[in-house]
Protein backbone atom coordinates (compact mmCIF):
# COMPACT_ATOMS: atom_id res chain seq x y z
CA UNK A 1 0.00 0.00 0.00
CA UNK A 2 2.64 2.37 1.08
CA UNK A 3 4.72 1.62 -2.37
CA UNK A 4 0.98 2.70 -4.55
CA UNK A 5 0.87 5.57 -2.08
CA UNK A 6 4.48 6.60 -3.10
CA UNK A 7 4.10 6.39 -6.59
CA UNK A 8 1.02 8.29 -6.81
CA UNK A 9 3.28 11.19 -5.24
CA UNK A 10 5.81 10.92 -7.41
CA UNK A 11 3.94 10.82 -10.31
CA UNK A 12 2.02 14.01 -8.53
CA UNK A 13 5.20 15.63 -7.88
CA UNK A 14 6.82 14.96 -11.75
CA UNK A 15 3.63 16.77 -12.76
CA UNK A 16 4.49 19.46 -10.85
CA UNK A 17 7.53 20.03 -11.94
CA UNK A 18 6.55 19.83 -15.76
CA UNK A 19 3.90 22.23 -14.68
CA UNK A 20 5.84 25.17 -13.29
CA UNK A 21 8.26 25.06 -16.62
CA UNK A 22 4.72 25.08 -18.95
CA UNK A 23 3.78 28.01 -16.51
CA UNK A 24 7.07 29.82 -16.96
CA UNK A 25 6.79 29.34 -20.77
CA UNK A 26 3.77 30.32 -21.72
CA UNK A 27 4.34 33.50 -18.72
CA UNK A 28 7.62 34.52 -20.90
CA UNK A 29 5.13 34.82 -24.07
CA UNK A 30 2.57 36.15 -22.30
CA UNK A 31 0.36 33.69 -22.25
CA UNK A 32 -1.81 33.08 -19.20
CA UNK A 33 -4.18 29.82 -18.65
CA UNK A 34 -7.42 29.29 -17.45
CA UNK A 35 -8.04 25.31 -16.52
CA UNK A 36 -11.68 24.76 -16.55
CA UNK A 37 -13.36 21.79 -14.49
CA UNK A 38 -16.62 20.33 -14.09
CA UNK A 39 -18.87 17.09 -13.97
CA UNK A 40 -20.19 16.05 -17.54
CA UNK A 41 -22.90 17.84 -18.61
CA UNK A 42 -22.21 20.99 -16.18
CA UNK A 43 -22.58 23.32 -19.31
CA UNK A 44 -18.88 24.37 -19.24
CA UNK A 45 -18.87 24.26 -23.07
CA UNK A 46 -21.82 26.25 -23.58
CA UNK A 47 -20.27 28.81 -21.26
CA UNK A 48 -16.72 29.13 -22.67
CA UNK A 49 -18.55 29.78 -25.85
CA UNK A 50 -20.13 32.52 -25.23
CA UNK A 51 -16.73 33.39 -23.08
CA UNK A 52 -15.10 33.28 -26.47
CA UNK A 53 -17.24 35.30 -28.73
CA UNK A 54 -17.08 38.70 -26.28
CA UNK A 55 -13.44 37.99 -25.98
CA UNK A 56 -12.91 37.72 -29.82
CA UNK A 57 -15.65 41.22 -29.87
CA UNK A 58 -13.40 43.08 -27.40
CA UNK A 59 -10.23 42.29 -29.28
CA UNK A 60 -8.96 39.85 -26.55
CA UNK A 61 -6.73 37.33 -28.11
CA UNK A 62 -7.98 33.68 -27.16
CA UNK A 63 -7.56 29.72 -27.95
CA UNK A 64 -9.31 27.10 -26.52
CA UNK A 65 -8.08 23.11 -25.78
CA UNK A 66 -10.64 20.79 -25.30
CA UNK A 67 -10.34 17.39 -24.14
CA UNK A 68 -12.58 14.61 -24.33
CA UNK A 69 -12.10 10.77 -24.22
CA UNK A 70 -14.11 10.62 -27.79
CA UNK A 71 -15.80 12.54 -30.13
CA UNK A 72 -14.74 15.97 -31.70
CA UNK A 73 -18.21 17.84 -30.44
CA UNK A 74 -17.34 20.37 -28.07
CA UNK A 75 -14.34 21.55 -30.30
CA UNK A 76 -17.31 21.98 -33.21
CA UNK A 77 -19.30 24.02 -30.82
CA UNK A 78 -16.23 25.95 -29.45
CA UNK A 79 -15.26 27.05 -32.99
CA UNK A 80 -18.35 28.75 -33.65
CA UNK A 81 -16.71 31.99 -31.82
CA UNK A 82 -14.07 32.29 -34.64
CA UNK A 83 -11.17 31.62 -31.99
CA UNK A 84 -8.90 29.32 -32.64
CA UNK A 85 -10.06 25.79 -30.89
CA UNK A 86 -8.35 22.25 -30.66
CA UNK A 87 -9.43 18.85 -29.35
CA UNK A 88 -7.81 16.47 -27.75
CA UNK A 89 -8.67 12.95 -27.54
CA UNK A 90 -7.09 11.06 -24.79
CA UNK A 91 -8.10 7.45 -25.64
CA UNK A 92 -9.99 6.54 -22.31
CA UNK A 93 -7.01 8.67 -19.86
CA UNK A 94 -9.72 10.49 -17.20
CA UNK A 95 -7.63 14.28 -17.20
CA UNK A 96 -5.11 16.00 -18.93
CA UNK A 97 -1.34 16.11 -17.54
CA UNK A 98 0.88 19.52 -18.22
CA UNK A 99 3.57 17.42 -20.12
CA UNK A 100 0.31 16.14 -22.43
CA UNK A 101 -0.58 19.85 -22.71
CA UNK A 102 2.69 20.89 -23.96
CA UNK A 103 2.88 18.67 -26.39
CA UNK A 104 -0.27 19.38 -27.66
CA UNK A 105 0.25 23.34 -27.31
CA UNK A 106 3.54 22.92 -29.38
CA UNK A 107 3.21 24.36 -33.08
CA UNK A 108 -0.57 25.02 -32.84
CA UNK A 109 -0.93 28.23 -30.03
CA UNK A 110 -0.50 31.42 -31.61
CA UNK A 111 2.23 33.70 -30.46
CA UNK A 112 -0.05 36.43 -29.91
CA UNK A 113 -2.63 34.27 -27.39
CA UNK A 114 -3.11 36.41 -23.98
CA UNK A 115 -5.68 33.47 -22.96
CA UNK A 116 -5.99 30.16 -23.64
CA UNK A 117 -9.05 28.43 -21.75
CA UNK A 118 -8.17 24.47 -21.24
CA UNK A 119 -12.07 22.54 -20.88
CA UNK A 120 -10.37 19.68 -18.67
CA UNK A 121 -12.25 15.89 -19.71
CA UNK A 122 -15.32 15.69 -17.48
CA UNK A 123 -14.54 14.71 -14.37
CA UNK A 124 -14.15 16.06 -10.71
CA UNK A 125 -12.22 13.38 -9.58
CA UNK A 126 -8.87 12.61 -11.74
CA UNK A 127 -8.31 16.24 -13.13
CA UNK A 128 -8.39 17.55 -9.84
CA UNK A 129 -4.61 16.44 -8.93
CA UNK A 130 -3.15 17.77 -11.77
CA UNK A 131 -1.55 21.46 -11.75
CA UNK A 132 -1.77 22.10 -16.14
CA UNK A 133 0.54 25.24 -15.63
CA UNK A 134 -2.73 27.31 -15.03
CA UNK A 135 -3.17 31.23 -13.97
CA UNK A 136 -6.33 30.28 -12.96
CA UNK A 137 -8.23 27.30 -11.97
CA UNK A 138 -11.90 27.18 -12.35
CA UNK A 139 -14.51 24.52 -11.19
CA UNK A 140 -17.91 24.72 -12.43
CA UNK A 141 -21.32 22.99 -11.30
CA UNK A 142 -24.91 23.56 -12.68
CA UNK A 143 -27.85 23.98 -10.19
CA UNK A 144 -28.91 20.31 -10.77
CA UNK A 145 -25.67 18.55 -9.47
CA UNK A 146 -27.03 19.13 -5.84
CA UNK A 147 -25.93 22.05 -3.29
CA UNK A 148 -23.54 19.24 -1.53
CA UNK A 149 -21.52 18.60 -4.46
CA UNK A 150 -18.69 20.74 -3.43
CA UNK A 151 -18.26 18.25 -0.15
CA UNK A 152 -18.70 15.20 -2.31
CA UNK A 153 -15.77 16.25 -4.62
CA UNK A 154 -13.31 18.70 -1.85
CA UNK A 155 -10.32 18.65 -3.58
CA UNK A 156 -12.20 19.88 -7.24
CA UNK A 157 -13.58 22.98 -4.92
CA UNK A 158 -10.46 22.74 -2.70
CA UNK A 159 -8.21 23.95 -5.33
CA UNK A 160 -10.12 26.53 -7.37
CA UNK A 161 -9.60 30.11 -7.46
CA UNK A 162 -12.71 30.18 -8.72
CA UNK A 163 -16.63 28.56 -8.78
CA UNK A 164 -18.85 29.07 -11.05
CA UNK A 165 -22.73 28.12 -10.50
CA UNK A 166 -23.87 27.39 -14.04
CA UNK A 167 -27.25 26.99 -15.50
CA UNK A 168 -29.27 29.17 -13.01
CA UNK A 169 -31.98 30.24 -15.39
CA UNK A 170 -33.78 26.93 -14.20
CA UNK A 171 -31.93 27.25 -10.35
CA UNK A 172 -36.03 27.91 -9.06
CA UNK A 173 -37.23 25.04 -11.08
CA UNK A 174 -35.05 22.32 -9.04
CA UNK A 175 -34.99 24.04 -6.26
CA UNK A 176 -31.42 25.35 -5.87
CA UNK A 177 -30.29 26.05 -2.46
CA UNK A 178 -27.80 28.58 -3.19
CA UNK A 179 -26.68 29.50 0.49
CA UNK A 180 -26.60 25.76 1.11
CA UNK A 181 -24.10 25.73 -2.38
CA UNK A 182 -21.96 28.57 -0.68
CA UNK A 183 -21.75 27.69 2.66
CA UNK A 184 -20.23 24.05 1.56
CA UNK A 185 -17.80 25.75 -0.97
CA UNK A 186 -17.09 28.11 2.08
CA UNK A 187 -16.49 24.69 4.33
CA UNK A 188 -13.63 23.44 1.46
CA UNK A 189 -12.45 26.89 0.19
CA UNK A 190 -12.59 29.51 2.80
CA UNK A 191 -12.87 32.69 0.83
CA UNK A 192 -13.33 31.66 -2.57
CA UNK A 193 -15.42 33.57 -5.23
CA UNK A 194 -18.38 32.35 -6.40
CA UNK A 195 -20.14 33.38 -9.36
CA UNK A 196 -23.24 32.94 -10.93
CA UNK A 197 -24.03 32.44 -14.30
CA UNK A 198 -26.61 31.28 -17.10
CA UNK A 199 -25.31 30.67 -20.93
CA UNK A 200 -28.46 30.64 -22.40
CA UNK A 201 -30.01 33.95 -20.76
CA UNK A 202 -26.45 35.78 -20.99
CA UNK A 203 -26.48 35.88 -16.60
CA UNK A 204 -22.84 36.30 -15.59
CA UNK A 205 -21.59 36.27 -19.48
CA UNK A 206 -18.17 37.87 -19.24
CA UNK A 207 -17.33 36.94 -15.46
CA UNK A 208 -14.90 34.65 -16.16
CA UNK A 209 -13.25 36.52 -18.99
CA UNK A 210 -12.89 39.41 -16.73
CA UNK A 211 -11.48 38.05 -13.78
CA UNK A 212 -8.90 35.49 -16.50
CA UNK A 213 -7.75 38.46 -18.13
CA UNK A 214 -7.04 40.54 -14.31
CA UNK A 215 -5.14 37.08 -13.36
CA UNK A 216 -2.89 37.46 -16.86
CA UNK A 217 -2.40 40.96 -15.97
CA UNK A 218 -1.49 40.08 -12.22
CA UNK A 219 -4.03 40.57 -10.17
CA UNK A 220 -4.21 39.02 -6.87
CA UNK A 221 -5.82 35.12 -7.45
CA UNK A 222 -7.67 33.88 -4.41
CA UNK A 223 -5.14 31.12 -2.72
CA UNK A 224 -6.98 28.22 -1.28
CA UNK A 225 -5.79 26.65 2.05
CA UNK A 226 -5.57 22.93 0.56
CA UNK A 227 -3.36 24.14 -2.13
CA UNK A 228 -1.07 25.46 0.50
CA UNK A 229 -1.26 21.86 1.89
CA UNK A 230 -1.10 19.82 -1.47
CA UNK A 231 1.86 21.90 -2.27
CA UNK A 232 3.91 20.93 0.74
CA UNK A 233 3.13 17.23 0.61
CA UNK A 234 4.63 16.75 -2.95
CA UNK A 235 7.72 18.70 -2.30
CA UNK A 236 8.48 16.61 0.89
CA UNK A 237 7.73 13.15 -0.98
CA UNK A 238 9.41 14.20 -3.72
CA UNK A 239 12.67 14.80 -1.79
CA UNK A 240 12.30 11.61 -0.39
CA UNK A 241 11.58 9.90 -3.20
CA UNK A 242 14.61 10.96 -4.91
CA UNK A 243 17.06 10.56 -1.90
CA UNK A 244 15.44 7.13 -1.80
CA UNK A 245 15.29 5.83 -5.33
CA UNK A 246 16.90 8.30 -7.80
CA UNK A 247 18.01 5.55 -10.18
CA UNK A 248 14.59 3.67 -10.62
CA UNK A 249 12.55 4.43 -13.43
CA UNK A 250 9.12 6.63 -12.76
CA UNK A 251 5.94 4.99 -13.70
CA UNK A 252 3.91 7.78 -15.21
CA UNK A 253 0.07 6.87 -15.56
CA UNK A 254 -0.63 7.37 -19.15
CA UNK A 255 2.82 7.18 -20.38
CA UNK A 256 2.40 4.90 -23.18
CA UNK A 257 -1.01 5.65 -23.81
CA UNK A 258 -1.60 6.98 -26.99
CA UNK A 259 -3.54 10.40 -27.83
CA UNK A 260 -5.13 12.42 -30.48
CA UNK A 261 -5.46 16.00 -31.88
CA UNK A 262 -7.71 17.65 -33.58
CA UNK A 263 -8.27 21.04 -34.52
CA UNK A 264 -10.97 22.82 -35.57
CA UNK A 265 -10.94 22.37 -39.57
CA UNK A 266 -11.19 18.41 -38.59
CA UNK A 267 -7.81 16.92 -38.98
CA UNK A 268 -6.89 14.93 -36.60
CA UNK A 269 -3.23 13.93 -35.48
CA UNK A 270 -2.59 10.77 -33.25
CA UNK A 271 0.44 11.18 -31.39
CA UNK A 272 2.21 10.16 -27.77
CA UNK A 273 0.36 13.15 -25.41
Amino acid sequence: MCRVVDLQQAVLAKNDTAAHRLRTELAARGTAVVNLLSSPGSGKTALLERELVLARETGVPVAALTADLATENDATRLARSGAPVKQVLTDGLCHLEARMLGGHLDGWLPEDTRLLFVENVGNLVCPASYDLGETLRVVLASVTEGEDKPLKYPTAFGLAHLVLVTKTDIAEAVEFDEDAFRAHVEQVNPGVEVLLTSARRGAGVGALLERALGAANGAPVHRPVMAQQHRSTHTHTHLEHDEASHDRPHTHPGEDEPGGATDASGATAHTRP
